[in-house]
């Protein structure tokens, strides 16, 4: 470079540069801090109040929880141990109701030698969402199968289980577990078999009403399969078919094979669920429900079709615009005026619909949110592939837009599992307020007021959480665009 540009002056160091002191460290407990409490004045005032408030809440609330009695009999007998340990003047709270009552927390007003079926339900129910929900994680499907396996056989044996019933649950779940790491696809049609295997732990009687009730889907797939090359036809032949089948002949079919093959449990009815086993019920009806009528109705107010669109548009806005109380009024007192005389219609069926009727239009307003995140270029290629209107919706534009629209859709389900517990103002026992208040008003537990709304609430917390948690995992393993 010198010889070709005789003017350039070389740069060459003649001297050292003297040692500069090192970085400041950026990672650590005190940067930490430095950067997110104490970065300016605003912030240092702001951390400051946050911190008298918690000192303040937990200057409160410590005495109470750290003088709290566990064994006791009542309320009497719970304040004269706080004040015999900590003196006259303490308080405490008093959890020894929890011990003694959590039971109907839980069960409600269900028969104590029956525990074993909720409990059946509850811890099949995650056999049932364990080929879908982690059909690509081996790992974690053994962990949620094994734990749910484990945990039911446990739980009915501390609540008194028979050994017949314990040997049956078993073998049963075994068998479903093998079905799930076999067998796949026959596990998912398990996982459709389940809603009607859950109806009949829970309530109980013949076998053969959830059978034929499960039937009358049979005969409209059947009848859809046979009819499949004149479209929409063949599907509206398929719904009249499964209703002709429910309303003439599936009674007189159940009846047949009960008295031929009488397989039945005790019957429970509905005024004696309550706890987490109502809330749940209604939970878990409601979020299988509402996901794919919500799909349904995003689907059909992004129609082209006039009378579809229309209809939809005034389903969904209705339906925002009324309380969910006032939908669970109408549910309890207005529905059995629309029903044929005589007709028995389960006050706790009449809730999840309304419940199922709720969710699934707030459901329909996240989905078309998802769908309309998604750019035109996607529908563009679903075209280009030749694919008709529900093959496009089904390979191509719901996987993405329900990707998109999984916090949305987790925080529906959420929210309406919590509603359940208005369900109290329809006659129903919640156990947030109507199971909290039947406890306290016998008389060995009056003046418990706290306690019972600490011990629902961390239940909530926990089931809710969870939910998020999954939500959250799902969000992480389905970003395949950044990977």
């Amino acid at each position: 470079m010198s010889d070709s540009q005789p003017d350039a002056a070389a740069f060459v160091r003649e001297t050292m540069l003297p040692p500069e002191p090192p970085p400041l460290r950026s990672t650590g407990v005190l940067p930490w801090l430095r950067q997110n409490l104490f970065s300016g004045p605003l912030n240092i005032a702001l951390t400051l109040l946050g911190l008298g408030i918690l000192w303040l809440v937990f200057s409160t609330l410590w005495p109470w929880l750290s003088h709290a009695v566990w064994n006791a009999n009542s309320m009497a007998e719970c304040r004269k141990i706080v004040a015999a340990t900590h003196g006259p003047d303490a308080s405490g709270a008093c959890f020894a109701i929890i011990k003694h009552r959590w039971n109907q927390f839980v069960f409600g007003f269900y028969p104590v030698d029956l525990y074993w079926r909720p409990v059946l339900a509850f811890g099949t129910l995650f056999l049932a969402l364990a080929p879908v929900l982690f059909s690509e994680n081996r790992k974690a499907r053994w962990i949620v199968t094994g734990l749910a396996l484990f945990l039911t056989v446990l739980i009915s044996m501390v609540l008194g289980a028979k050994g017949h019933e314990l040997g049956a649950m078993t073998l049963l779940m075994l068998a479903w577990i093998v079905l799930i790491e076999r067998q796949p696809g026959w596990a998912l049609l398990a996982s459709l078999i389940y809603p009607f295997l859950a109806v009949w732990l829970l309530w109980g009687g013949t076998i053969w009403g959830p059978v034929v009730a499960l039937a009358g889907f049979a005969v409209g797939f059947i009848v859809w399969q046979l009819l499949a090359r004149f479209g929409m036809f063949a599907f509206a032949a398929a719904v009249v078919a499964a209703a002709l089948w429910w309303l003439l002949l599936s009674d007189y079919v159940m009846r047949g094979l009960a008295a031929v093959l009488p397989l039945r449990l005790v019957p429970v009815s509905s005024d004696l669920f309550g706890g987490f086993v109502l809330s749940i019920t209604i939970g878990v009806s409601g979020i299988a429900l509402s996901l794919p009528l919500g799909v349904i109705l995003a689907l059909a107010r992004r129609s082209d079709l006039p009378v579809v669109k229309m209809m939809a548009v005034i389903f969904i806005e209705f339906i925002r615009g009324v309380p969910l109380i006032a939908l669970l009024f109408v549910a309890s007192l207005l529905l059995n005026y629309f029903l044929p005389p005589g007709t028995n219609f389960d006050i706790i069926l009449r809730v999840i619909i309304m419940v199922t009727l709720f969710a699934s239009a707030y459901m329909a307003e996240v989905i078309r949110g998802g769908l309309a995140a998604l750019p035109k270029g996607q529908y563009e290629a679903a075209d280009a592939l030749g694919l008709d209107y529900w093959k496009a919706q089904r390979l191509i534009i719901l996987p993405q837009a329900l990707k998109i629209s999984i916090p949305g859709i987790v925080s529906t389900f959420i929210g309406m599992f919590k509603d359940t517990t208005l369900v109290t103002f329809v006659g129903l026992f919640d156990p947030l307020k109507a199971m909290s208040d039947t406890i306290r008003a016998s008389f060995e537990w009056k003046g418990a007021y706290w306690e019972p709304y600490i011990f629902v609430g961390s239940i909530f917390f926990i089931l809710c959480f969870g939910m998020s948690r999954y939500s959250m995992y799902l969000e992480r393993r389905l970003k395949r665009d950044h990977r």
